[in-house]
């Protein structure tokens, strides 16, 4: 879910913080996106007709789909990018995964009602409820991007908050997600629709945390409060509060505590025990690895080992998979990306000759069918151009 309307209140209230942009202006840039997040996007977006992805055996193949020509696109604009995968979800989620099994569990049955009087519209509602990225589906992606020579990172627990981390650490420029709560988690820059169909043509958005701040007139405490008070994954929300509402009581109000000892209780029940500074405190403090533990490196693909995995093992198109592959080559092969000056090393001036050093340039500011495998009952669609152990990376 992310934070509850937050995307709407940044619109209203501070729209100079969102940038529309392009991927090409990423050029040079690393950018830890968050895998679990996408793969749920890549796993719901071929629902349109009420038929998933699969290949010729009846294997799902949508996540793979969707990793392999992301990757490509991202890459092939010069963007290095980190995928960052969910490891093990903090106890706070308990109940908002609890709730989320629950509304499966009733979607399965509205979902069989549907198909009987031929809703079409609530049949793909209720497909979409049942999408679920499991452990499988995770460690494929996870080799796919093995075999392209592409890293990868296992968070300790959520990874919106330690592709956040990275970027606080100077690993990343940002974090490419849909779930807002990656500013929650202090990320200075999110980029949304990174990792969206190139034929939903739909710009990027580059949201700036430091200008949502500024312009909210609050502290980066105070935002927490306020993405709490608006409803996030790790407690239930107050009934009866809205966005207005709750960016005005935290702007009156200071905090949480404020919030509280001011509210009319019978008109804005509270939960009861609500967890609201244990919440605080892990947005504040999530479960995360520390940058300067964390190395990434972008090797060679392996050619044969794509072919045999995707082809022979999944069955892709072996002709559109081998065009993806020497692109994939032909990117290895230019070189390394030309890095941005200031992001990536430090200018130092030459004794003889000292020269200043070049600031860093300025930037503007849960449908993927392109492969041999078989949707059912539809036809393909065009291809789309802090943890003390040391982490493990995939290449």
């Amino acid at each position: 879910m992310g934070i509850k309307d937050l995307s709407k209140l940044i619109q209203e209230h501070a729209p100079a913080a969102i940038k529309e942009s392009e991927m090409k202006n990423y050029f040079g840039r690393k950018v830890a996106i968050d895998a679990s997040m996408a793969l749920y996007q890549f796993m719901i977006a071929i629902r349109g007709d009420g038929d998933v992805l699969t290949n010729e055996t009846g294997d799902v193949t949508s996540h793979l789909m969707g990793m392999f020509y992301r990757t490509i696109r991202m890459l092939d604009n010069g963007i290095k990018p980190v995928w960052v995968f969910d490891g093990k979800p903090p106890e706070l989620k308990s109940v908002t995964l609890a709730k989320r099994k629950e509304r499966r569990e009733g979607a399965e049955k509205d979902l069989e009602e549907a198909k009987e009087v031929g809703e079409g519209e609530d049949v793909e509602k209720f497909q979409r409820r049942l999408v679920r990225v499991t452990k499988q589906h995770n460690d494929e992606a996870k080799h796919l991007l093995k075999l392209m020579g592409v890293p990868y990172f296992e968070a300790p627990s959520e990874a919106e908050a330690q592709c956040a981390q990275l970027v606080r650490d100077g690993k990343v420029f940002a974090t490419a997600t849909e779930d807002m709560d990656a500013l929650t988690f202090g990320s200075s820059i999110l980029l949304r629709h990174m990792t969206f169909s190139e034929a939903k043509k739909m710009p990027i958005l580059e949201v700036h945390l430091s200008k949502v701040l500024e312009d909210f007139g609050i502290s980066h405490d105070q935002f927490i409060d306020l993405c709490i008070l608006l409803g996030c994954d790790y407690c239930d929300s107050i009934r009866g509060i809205g966005p207005k509402k709750a960016f005005d009581l935290i702007k009156k109000h200071e905090n949480l505590e404020g919030v509280l000892a001011n509210l009319d209780k019978k008109k804005y029940p509270v939960p009861e025990d609500w967890p609201f500074e244990v919440v605080r405190q892990y947005f504040q403090k999530p479960e995360v690895t520390p940058g300067t533990d964390v190395t990434f490196k972008w090797e060679e693909p392996d050619e044969a080992g794509l072919i045999a995995y995707l082809c022979a093992d999944k069955g892709f198109a072996e002709d559109r998979v081998r065009k993806q592959v020497d692109k994939l080559k032909k990117m290895k092969q230019a070189g390394p990306v030309q890095s941005r000056m200031g992001d990536f090393f430090k200018v130092i001036p030459s004794e003889a000759k000292p020269k200043p050093v070049i600031p860093a340039a300025s930037d503007s500011k849960k449908k993927d069918t392109d492969s041999g495998s078989k949707r059912k009952g539809a036809p393909a669609e065009k291809k789309s151009a802090s943890a003390s152990k040391k982490p493990r990376c995939g290449r």
